[in-house]
C-alpha cells in the first residue's frame, strides 16, 4: 500500500461524507452481527430449525468483510492511498 507522498487535506464535506459512509457500514454490519446473534438464540430455543439458521450465521462473515472492504476502498480513494504496485 502507498501513502500520499503529501500531506492531505480533506474538505469538512468530504469529511462529512466520510463519516456518513462510516455509520453506515457501522450499522450494516451491527444488523449482521445482531443476525448472529438472534440466529443462534433461536438455535437454542428450537434446535430442529438449526440448519436453516446456520446458514444464516454462515453468511454473516462474508458479508461483514465485503461492508468493510467497500468502507475501506472509499476511505483510501478519498486519502489517496494506492496499492503498491
Amino acid at each position: 500500500m502507498a501513502l500520499p507522498q503529501t500531506p492531505v487535506t480533506l474538505t469538512p464535506e468530504q469529511i462529512a461524507e466520510l463519516n456518513e459512509k462510516l455509520a453506515r457500514t457501522r450499522h450494516d454490519i451491527n444488523n449482521h452481527l445482531a443476525l448472529v446473534v438472534a440466529s443462534v438464540e433461536l438455535i437454542r430455543l428450537k434446535p430442529g430449525m438449526a440448519p436453516r439458521y446456520v446458514d444464516t450465521i454462515e453468511q454473516q462473515p462474508d458479508k461483514i468483510i465485503a461492508q468493510m472492504r467497500g468502507f475501506s476502498r472509499e476511505f483510501e480513494a478519498a486519502l489517496g492511498i494506492t496499492p503498491e504496485g
